[in-house]
């Protein structure tokens, strides 16, 4: 441990596994209070009671629908309850496109409104509710975490795409908003990551094979190479760093 956010007080969603769990590890080992929100409650519980075995109470697992404003009042009530401050927000909770072989007429309007709201709308209502807490403070860094999608697009997974590319739009402009008050907003941009949202494409000797001939360092990357990149732009080390993205994707995107 290096301390690198110690004694800051950090929301992580999404964090009963994958990107959002190794987030949380991450942060607890530099020295944060980490609040830990998932819908898969059961899930975050035993994650967090992994943490709680190694860091104590510096962990506290809520439930919670990123969707839903009074889930976002209850998880800043209890985090000032429990830590009396927010310093980072990471808005990692997110759903991927569980079916790439339909087309963009065979998507329905409720497939946009589920994707827009999880993917982006979340990532709004995340920031509208700590940012408060984060003038309070004088500073504060929020971390959006959208897709290489967002730039590239995928075949098949367009409200998918456009929810991604929402959450990027959106942290700019949050930044430009922001950063007057020294809240610093910025994303980070995963490409193939092994985590359980993209299981269905590893089960394809065939298509895990297709995946990794398009990324130049010829393997997919893991939950902490994503969480790596938040923690820095979590950081002080990242204080003059604002609205822009880390591309975490092997090279991907430089082959086009």
């Amino acid at each position: 441990m290096t301390d690198r956010l110690k004694d800051k007080v950090a929301i992580i969603t999404g964090a009963a596994s994958g990107q959002g769990a190794a987030e949380a590890r991450l942060f607890l080992q530099e020295g944060a209070y980490v609040v830990a929100t998932d819908v898969q409650f059961d899930l975050l519980k035993k994650q967090a009671n992994k943490f709680a075995e190694k860091f104590g109470d510096r962990i506290l697992p809520i439930i919670q629908d990123v969707t839903k404003e009074d889930d976002w009042q209850k998880v800043v009530d209890q985090t000032m309850a429990k830590f009396g401050k927010i310093d980072i927000l990471v808005n990692n909770a997110g759903i991927g496109n569980t079916d790439t072989t339909s087309g963009l007429e065979d998507s329905t309007v409720d497939d946009w409104h589920h994707f827009m709201d999880i993917n982006a709308m979340s990532h709004f209502l995340g920031m509208k509710y700590v940012v408060p807490y984060m003038k309070q403070n004088g500073k504060g860094a929020i971390v959006n975490v959208s897709s290489l999608a967002s730039v590239q697009g995928i075949a098949g997974a367009s409200p998918y795409t456009a929810s991604k590319g929402a959450s990027r739009a959106l942290t700019k402009g949050a930044a430009r908003d922001l950063g007057q008050f020294n809240i610093r907003v910025n994303a980070v941009l995963p490409g193939w990551i092994v985590t359980p949202m993209m299981q269905q494409f590893t089960l394809s000797k065939k298509l895990l094979d297709e995946l990794i001939a398009g990324i130049p360092m010829g393997y997919l990357g893991n939950p902490e190479d994503v969480g790596y990149a938040v923690l820095f732009l979590a950081s002080d080390e990242a204080r003059f760093v604002n609205g822009t993205e880390i591309v975490v994707d092997g090279g991907q995107s430089v082959r086009g």
